[in-house]
């Protein structure tokens, strides 16, 4: 081994000082090695720590997805049924009736009769007992609508006007048919309350400053449009009092409801004095301020006087198209025998009960319903005494869908979807209707022993179905009934039937 002299050893003391400062005499190998040992080691530990600072990897690039998954570069316009396909094969009757006579039956006492259509040839499919006439409930709406939009057509509105009264210092209120009326600002964009009662009083305001009317205004009210006794003697005295009907004017707020939102319960029992007194307290209010005071209470003006009145202000209500399907959707007994006494008036006939219950068995037969064995005694369906079978209302509904008067496609929007609206909303809902949810489209009927459902369903294979199903003589509150119904509809959802 070759030894170092003290000169050199020294002398390579001083470099490894020079390199690092702070090592010893002895140490500077050992903290090399490791340094170099912690460097080796800290690599590792800071590829774990990294992602804490570096946040995570980005994910990898998600493929496109198909086109039909894509949102729509446009919207397409509210479309109620697809187109129908001709080609599309009809149910064999046979296998219609294999599906549908398990689940139509009665939960206790009474019975079910049915019908199911073909919606393009008017081929029976189905019929339990379907020219026999029964309590219909308010499935009647549906010849009530088919009415009103025939004589009225779907683009007509009501006119609720003010007009000077026969003494000065008088405005008289006028009913035009629209029962619902708001009580605020007019809302266009809204069925119920489309015409507001402080709407029209601003507009009338302006009409007596422009006019240099000032000082003390007395509010009477018109509403003599109607005839005949308000309440229909066919009525049950306790669903007046409950709320189910009242009285007929042909001026209302809220569908002569107190509130909007509350929609059962009792009903003011003179609604056009309700509106008039309404109407009253906002014409004060807009006048407080401009020199003109509206005197308290209101009273009735003889129609007859009025004839040539100077009209000061007007508000129009929503269309019949869309007054028909809120009457549909919510299944409103009010509006629906409003719109039997227009249908009246507007076929020269009295706008009372009688008038409304012939206008609508006349526009139903001169659809090309045959109505020869329906018995009219209200037009909303309330009353025990009417009579319709279900093969008359699958002809109402395929002639809503598919006949030859355009008008009639505007009830389509009212009826109720299974599960999602109207008073189908919380129906087919349990494992054994779930099937018809979103794809059932009905009317529904409900009295203390009747059920019903008219409507219209496309099969599993694409062809548009009309139904009707009518329980009379049923065990009051039995659950199965309405589930019955439901699921006879399920049925023909699914129903390849061939």
């Amino acid at each position: 081994m070759t030894k170092t002299s003290g000169g050199e050893r020294l002398r390579a003391r001083r470099r490894l000082r020079r390199r690092s400062p702070d090592a010893g005499p002895h140490t500077s190998w050992p903290l090399a090695l490791a340094a170099l040992i912690l460097l080796v080691l800290a690599i590792p530990a800071a590829m774990l720590v990294a992602p804490g600072f570096l946040g995570p990897e980005p994910p990898a690039p998600t493929p496109a997805p198909p086109a039909w998954q894509l949102a729509p570069a446009t919207l397409a316009a509210p479309q109620v049924l697809a187109p129908l396909q001709p080609s599309a094969p009809v149910p064999v009757p046979s296998a219609v009736t294999a599906q549908l006579e398990p689940v139509l039956k009665a939960d206790g006492g009474g019975t079910f009769t049915g019908t199911v259509q073909d919606a393009l040839t008017g081929q029976v499919l189905f019929d339990r007992g379907g020219a026999e006439g029964r309590v219909p409930a308010s499935n009647l709406k549906l010849l009530t609508a088919v009415a009103a939009l025939r004589t009225l057509g779907p683009d007509r509105r009501f006119t609720t006007k003010v007009v000077r009264g026969p003494a000065a210092g008088q405005v008289v209120l006028v009913g035009g048919g629209d029962v619902l009326l708001g009580a605020g600002e007019s809302r266009p964009d809204e069925v119920m309350g489309h015409a507001g009662l402080a709407t029209l009083a601003a507009l009338t305001l302006q009409a007596l400053q422009a006019s240099g009317t000032a000082g003390e205004i007395k509010v009477l009210v018109d509403d003599s449009l109607f005839a005949g006794p308000v309440l229909n003697p066919n009525w049950q005295s306790g669903d007046v009092e409950a709320g189910e009907i009242a009285p007929l004017y042909p001026l209302a707020l809220n569908s002569a409801r107190f509130d909007p939102a509350v929609t059962t319960g009792p009903r003011p029992q003179d609604s056009a004095m309700t509106a008039a007194e309404a109407f009253a307290g906002q014409l004060r209010a807009a006048g407080a301020g401009a020199g003109l005071t509206v005197t308290a209470g209101v009273e009735r003006s003889p129609g007859a006087g009025l004839a040539g009145a100077a009209v000061l202000a007007s508000v129009d209500s929503a269309t019949v198209a869309e007054q028909v399907d809120l009457m549909l959707q919510v299944s409103d007994n009010y509006l629906a025998e409003t719109m039997g006494r227009m249908t009246a008036l507007a076929t020269g006939r009295p706008g009372s009960n009688d008038g409304a219950t012939a206008a609508v068995a006349a526009e139903v037969g001169a659809a090309g319903i045959p109505s020869d064995t329906v018995k009219l005694v209200d037009v909303c369906g309330l009353a025990m005494g009417n009579q319709v079978s279900a093969r008359q209302f699958t002809d109402v509904v395929r002639t809503i869908a598919t006949g030859a008067d355009g008008r009639l496609r505007a009830a389509l929007d009212g009826f109720p979807v299974g599960g999602l609206s109207g008073t189908l909303d919380s129906r087919y809902g349990d494992a054994t209707t779930s099937g018809g949810a979103g794809l059932v489209r009905a009317k529904t009927g409900t009295l203390n022993t009747v059920l019903a459902l008219s409507g219209y369903v496309v099969d599993g294979d694409g062809r548009l179905l009309v139904f009707s199903f009518i329980g009379n003589g049923l065990t009051p509150g039995a659950a199965g009934n309405k589930v019955a119904l439901d699921r006879a509809a399920t049925a023909l959802a699914g129903c390849g039937c061939r």
